[in-house]
């Protein structure tokens, strides 16, 4: 069962409803991988590998995914409600056109991650390390990005409402064809845009990362600076 609340942010704005999962007792997971179109209710995966696992269409309520290798596992159109994966690892996992939905994921350190299409609504990604993120064309709202660090991440055509980015690291981030409403940038420890400068419109940012990004907003508008 998740309880989400909501909060006002000191920018004026509303900010993101966060999960607070509260597990069930669980039951340990006896099974080998994983089934397309499975459900999985009330169990704990504990380290079990689903490394190449084809469970596209899954269903997982109220279940633990804890130190679970994805490498490879097709997930695609699968649903995670009220779920927590903690330290999960794997390289090319296949979440496209997932949902998730009050989910919290800690300390995941993930590589190639397919999200395109997926739909993500109150879920928290807390520490960890994703590269190469691929949420082309998603649905985000009431997100929080806490202390980790997102590589190249690709929000290309994606649309992110109350999504808040929290003293994580965001390098060589792609924004193009982003649509964003009370996007909060504003405690990015390093904010590395590669595309999509022009599309921050419905983001809050710092004065320092004003700054920062004054060259690259001077860029698409004509303007030249110089001395």
């Amino acid at each position: 069962m998740a309880v989400s609340g909501r909060k006002k942010s000191t920018a004026g704005g509303t900010a993101a409803r966060r999960p607070e999962v509260r597990l069930p007792p669980l039951l340990p997971y006896g099974g080998e991988g994983l089934e397309p179109d499975g459900d999985y209710d009330g169990l704990r995966f504990d380290g079990t590998d689903l490394a190449d696992a084809s469970g596209r269409g899954a269903r997982f309520l109220d279940c633990a995914l804890d130190g679970c290798a994805l490498d490879r596992a097709e997930l695609g159109r699968a649903r995670f409600i009220d779920s927590v994966l903690t330290g999960v690892r794997g390289v090319g996992t296949d979440l496209a056109e997932a949902s998730l939905r009050d989910v919290e994921v800690v300390d995941a350190r993930l590589g190639g991650v397919r999200l395109h299409g997926a739909v993500l609504e109150r879920v928290v990604v807390r520490g960890g390390k994703i590269d190469y993120l691929n949420l082309r064309g998603a649905r985000l709202k009431d997100v929080v990005f806490e202390g980790c660090v997102l590589s190249e991440p690709d929000f290309g055509d994606a649309h992110l409402v109350r999504v808040e980015f929290r003293d994580c690291v965001l390098k060589r981030a792609d924004f193009s064809g982003v649509r964003m409403e009370s996007v909060d940038l504003r405690t990015v420890a390093e904010l590395d845009i590669a595309r999509g400068v022009e599309r921050l419109a419905g983001a809050v940012i710092s004065p320092v990362q004003l700054m920062e990004l004054a060259p690259a907003f001077a860029a698409q508008i004509g303007v030249r600076v110089e001395a």
